[in-house]
């Protein structure tokens, strides 16, 4: 499997709805959906060819290969890049991340130091306090410095790693008002007002006094394709289209208009890695915790808890995006051992979930190719952790590594069920936030 680069510039604002069952408002999304780019690249390749829909499925050559075959190509969402570094915002270019379930900030002042008090993970401690059958209430050092309400939050954000430092990203967003329209008379109708929220095109790299430099809001999100001989062709298709293609609502009002750019890149094989550091930290977490229950506080060493990173494997998995899960034909927002070994196409008996932090939300869309709203789904939100430890671990590299391109659950061709295994935020600690 081969994976696509896709830099998203919006040159106009983009409206893509998020619209909440049984709600009135239609809201924006932070960020464009797999699906949403799913679709817009499906749309323009049937309009360049002039085939009819339902002729793809038997004779639908490249086009049924990358969006109607058993393995189509997976669409990953384009979160946005757009971070302010310094004193200034500007485009990132490492490695976007969703911040783990787990990751924690201030109340009294949250965010990434210096601004903030600092993010810093509790799943490790929480897992060690558990085992020790000691109680873990977190707390804000900085704010304890400060003299403020030392207490923490879960802090949610997309973030990434810019020379040392963590910066959050995210996309700004405005109501645009709109007048309704007499279809007869093509003039303005009365009592009908209406506003749609968009994300915005630009955003101000520098403000010095009076004079302001702008810059489009650029997103990033990724292509990962199965079928090697299909890379060349879709990213050719892409780079010679660029300024064509439209995302998201009312595009016919002047929004969604945005200028794509794709390219190959390798895929990351560092997994091996990653478990073992993760598996590192929490050794030597373990130990701090065990030389804390010292003198007196630790029970007789016949009694002491043993210790369960010496002789199994611990990993996460974490949600990069929203997941549809389903076990035994209902929604559930937890991964079991069972599901995982089903996802990875593995059986280990050993594999064992130690804990779940998950929150669940609701979701639909709009079916362009049928004219159809699509069902309302329960999804698990994206961030959610799962921690997992095995006694074989050679069984898992591999599988860990295909899970991560494939993805977990239902519609994964359209963004749904992106993962990513130990996250390294995992790995920052109360007494050094970042």
């Amino acid at each position: 499997m081969k994976r696509i680069e896709l830099t998203i510039k919006a040159l106009s604002p983009l409206a893509i709805g998020k619209q909440k069952p049984g709600g009135s408002i239609n809201e924006v999304e932070r960020y464009i959906p797999g699906s949403v780019l799913r679709g817009a690249i499906a749309k323009h390749i049937l309009q360049r060819a002039g085939r009819e829909l339902e002729n793809l499925a038997t004779n639908g050559g490249d086009f049924a290969d990358l969006f109607l075959a058993e393995n189509p190509a997976i669409f990953q969402n384009a979160y946005p890049a757009v971070a302010k570094v310094g004193s200034k915002h500007q485009v990132v270019d490492n490695n976007i991340k969703v911040l783990p379930a787990t990751a924690v900030s201030s109340k009294a002042n949250p965010g990434f130091l210096p601004k903030g008090h600092g993010v810093f993970d509790t799943l490790i401690d929480s897992f060690c306090a558990e085992q020790f059958q000691h109680s873990y209430d977190p707390s804000s050092l900085k704010a304890l410095e400060q003299g403020v309400d030392p207490r923490v939050e879960t802090y949610n954000s997309l973030y990434s790693k810019h020379n040392e430092q963590y910066c959050t990203h995210a996309a700004t967003s405005r109501l645009l008002t709109r007048v309704g329209i007499n279809r007869y008379r093509a003039t303005s109708s009365d009592d009908i007002l209406y506003s749609i929220e968009v994300l915005n095109e630009a955003f101000i790299v520098a403000n010095e006094g009076k004079n302001q430099e702008w810059d489009n809001y650029v997103y990033r999100g990724y292509i990962n394709v199965s079928n090697d001989e299909l890379v060349t062709k879709l990213t050719n298709f892409i780079n010679n289209n660029s300024e064509v293609f439209r995302l998201g609502g009312s595009v016919s009002r002047g929004l969604g208009k945005v200028e794509i750019t794709a390219k190959e890149i390798p895929v990351a094989d560092d997994i091996s890695s990653r478990i073992h550091v993760f598996n590192q930290a929490l050794h030597k977490r373990w130990q701090d915790w065990s030389e804390a229950f010292g003198d007196g506080l630790r029970p007789a060493k016949s009694d002491r808890t043993p210790n369960p990173t010496s002789k199994r494997t611990f990993f996460t998995l974490n949600l990069h995006s929203d997941v549809i899960l389903t076990e035994d034909w209902q929604r559930t927002t937890v991964i079991s051992p069972e599901m995982l070994q089903q996802f990875a196409d593995v059986e280990d008996p050993s594999l064992k979930l130690h804990t779940a932090y998950s929150s669940y939300s609701y979701t639909s869309g709009w079916n362009s190719a049928w004219g159809l709203m699509k069902d309302v789904e329960l999804v698990t939100n994206k961030g959610s952790v799962y921690l997992f430890s095995t006694e074989n671990r050679q069984l898992w590299e591999d599988a860990l590594s295909s899970l991560e391109l494939r993805g977990v659950g239902d519609r994964t061709c359209e963004g749904f069920g992106q993962v990513e295994i130990c996250n390294e935020f995992h790995q920052i600690f109360r007494e050094n936030p970042v």
